[in-house]
């Protein structure tokens, strides 16, 4: 078996048992717990109740806007007829294109981590979602990333857009930030993230929609969240 290194056994003694912490201790310590030399994602994992009264299970699929962003950098494609393309490249997106892009896309050039595409190309890229979907790339309007609105698109992206979605088992997860955050700004980041989640609550299940709320760090442990 092996041995967990001195950092990590470090770590591992400032663990909570049995004793409820707030939002606030919480992420100072796992702030502090990331003692690693690069910017460590500061994270949370939820889990809800799927089990409607009346149907099937639940699934939700949304964006939340961060109001302090995510602070991952993420490289932005747009898909969009050739007449937008410059406005695509003033709005900020890293790779943009018409057709010449979806025979990139066809090819299996992925050079990006998200795809916004106009309304009027998703007839052209839809044949592609086998390759695109599994990827996380399918341009979804739920998801803000279908938008004739290029410019709002790629903001919203750029500075703090995050998809969630769960499991089978009803888990869900996003970063809110980074260990180079403030403690204030991961706090608001989190309150808004739970806020906007438990909105998403639909009538037809009972009882509380969030049973369990969890904050680590890329490296860290997890702690489990108590009262406010």
């Amino acid at each position: 078996m092996k041995k967990a290194s001195k950092r990590y056994q470090v770590i591992l003694k400032t663990a909570i048992k049995d004793k409820k912490v707030g939002v606030k201790d919480i992420l100072e310590l796992v702030k502090k717990n990331s003692t690693t030399k690069f910017d460590e994602s500061i994270d949370v994992s939820l889990k809800i109740n799927l089990k409607q009264s009346k149907g099937g299970d639940f699934n939700l699929r949304t964006v939340v806007n961060l109001p302090n962003g995510s602070g991952k950098k993420n490289k932005v494609a747009v898909l969009c007829e050739s007449d937008k393309t410059e406005e695509a490249k003033k709005a900020g997106a890293d790779v943009v294109g018409s057709d010449d892009l979806i025979e990139k896309i066809a090819a299996g050039k992925f050079d990006f981590t998200k795809l916004i595409c106009t309304p009027a190309m998703m007839s052209k890229i839809g044949k592609h979602g086998k390759v695109l979907g599994p990827k996380g790339l399918m341009p979804n309007p739920k998801l803000g990333t279908v938008s004739t609105d290029i410019k709002k698109a790629v903001k919203d992206i750029k500075t703090g857009l995050v998809e969630i979605r769960n499991d089978k088992d009803g888990n869900l997860g996003s970063s809110i930030g980074r260990k180079s955050f403030s403690t204030e700004k991961l706090l608001e980041n989190y309150n808004h993230f739970i806020e906007s989640v438990k909105k998403e609550k639909p009538d037809t299940i009972k009882g509380e929609f969030v049973k369990n709320i969890f904050l680590t760090s890329t490296m860290g442990i997890s702690f489990k969240v108590g009262a406010k």
